[in-house]
C-alpha cells in the first residue's frame, strides 16, 4: 500500500490528534506529501517536531470558520503543488439532551463537522480535478442511525454524507472521486472534548475506550479504502450490526439504541 501514497500530496485537517493524526503518521511514513491543521499551536509544533525530515506543512486553523479553512487549503496548495487527496477528518462530538441544549450546540457541531468539510473541499476542488483526486469525508455510524443526546452530531453527519453523494454524483465525469469512512467507536480525543447542554468541552468520556478499535488500526483501513477507490467504508462489527439493523428492522433499532444509552431514563453515554 505504501507505494500508492509514496509521493503524493495528501491534505488531513484536524490533524494533530486520534484518527486524524494516525492517518497523518501513517502517510508520512509511506512517503506522502502532507499538510495538516488544528487549533492548538503546540500539538501542531509537537508533530512538525516528530518529523523533521519529512514534507510535513502544518497550519493552526478553525474549520468552523471559512477564511481559515480557505487560507489553510490556499497554503497547503502552496506548499505541495497540489492536492492528490483531501481527507476532511476534522470534527466535535457533543453530548446533551434536546431538552436541556442551548441551540449553540447544534450550530457549533454544524459548523466544524458540515460546514468545515463543506468550505475546505470548495476552495480545494479546483487543485482536486487538475489531478483527477480523492475527496474522503470521515462520517460517523450517527450518519446512518441518529443517536441520543448526539443530535447535533447526527444531524452533521447526516448532512455530510447526502452531500458527499451529491457532490460525488456531480464529479464523475471530472474523474474525481469520492467517499465516505463511518469508523464506528474509535479510541480518540472526540468524546473527552464533545461539547456539553452550554456548547463547552466535556473533559472526560463515558465510554471504556480500552475496548474500542485504536486509531492506528482504523486509519490504516481508511487508507486501504482510499487506495482502493471504495465508495463507503464502515467499520466495527457494532457499527456493521447498527447499520443493518437501522436499515432493516428501524424499530427494534430504537428500542435496542435506547436501552444501550439510557438507564432508568437518564443518558448514561
Amino acid at each position: 500500500m505504501s507505494s500508492y501514497f509514496k509521493d503524493k500530496s495528501v491534505v488531513v485537517t484536524g490533524g494533530t490528534d486520534g484518527i486524524g493524526k494516525a492517518l497523518v503518521d501513517a502517510l508520512l511514513q509511506m512517503g506522502a506529501r502532507v499538510a495538516t491543521c488544528g487549533r492548538n499551536h503546540d500539538k501542531l509544533y509537537a508533530l512538525q517536531s516528530s518529523y523533521p525530515s519529512s514534507y510535513l506543512h502544518t497550519m493552526v486553523a478553525d474549520v468552523s470558520n471559512e477564511n481559515d479553512c480557505r487560507r489553510f487549503i490556499e497554503s497547503s496548495i502552496k506548499a505541495l503543488g497540489g492536492i492528490d487527496i483531501l481527507i476532511n477528518n476534522a470534527g466535535v462530538s457533543m453530548r446533551a439532551l434536546l431538552k436541556e441544549s442551548d441551540t449553540e450546540v447544534i450550530k457549533k457541531v454544524m459548523d466544524i463537522n458540515f460546514y468545515g468539510a463543506v468550505w475546505c473541499t470548495k476552495y480545494a476542488l479546483n487543485a482536486i480535478i487538475e489531478r483527477k483526486g480523492t475527496i474522503v469525508g470521515v462520517s460517523s455510524i450517527a450518519g446512518y442511525r441518529g443517536l441520543p443526546g448526539r443530535s447535533g452530531y447526527s444531524a452533521s453527519k447526516f448532512a455530510l454524507q447526502g452531500w458527499l453523494e451529491s457532490i460525488k454524483t456531480e464529479l464523475m465525469g471530472d474523474g474525481v472521486h469520492v467517499m465516505w469512512v463511518c469508523p464506528g467507536f474509535t479510541t480518540s480525543n472526540i468524546r473527552v472534548a464533545a461539547l456539553n447542554s452550554k456548547a463547552e468541552s466535556h473533559g472526560d468520556t463515558p465510554m471504556d475506550e480500552g475496548k474500542m478499535m485504536s486509531a492506528e488500526e482504523c486509519a490504516g483501513h481508511i487508507l486501504t479504502a482510499v487506495r482502493k477507490k471504495k465508495r463507503t467504508l464502515v467499520l466495527t462489527f457494532n457499527g456493521k450490526r447498527t447499520v443493518f439493523m437501522q436499515k432493516f428492522f428501524p424499530k427494534l433499532a430504537d428500542k435496542l439504541i435506547y436501552k444501550f444509552f439510557f438507564k432508568n431514563g437518564k443518558l448514561v453515554k
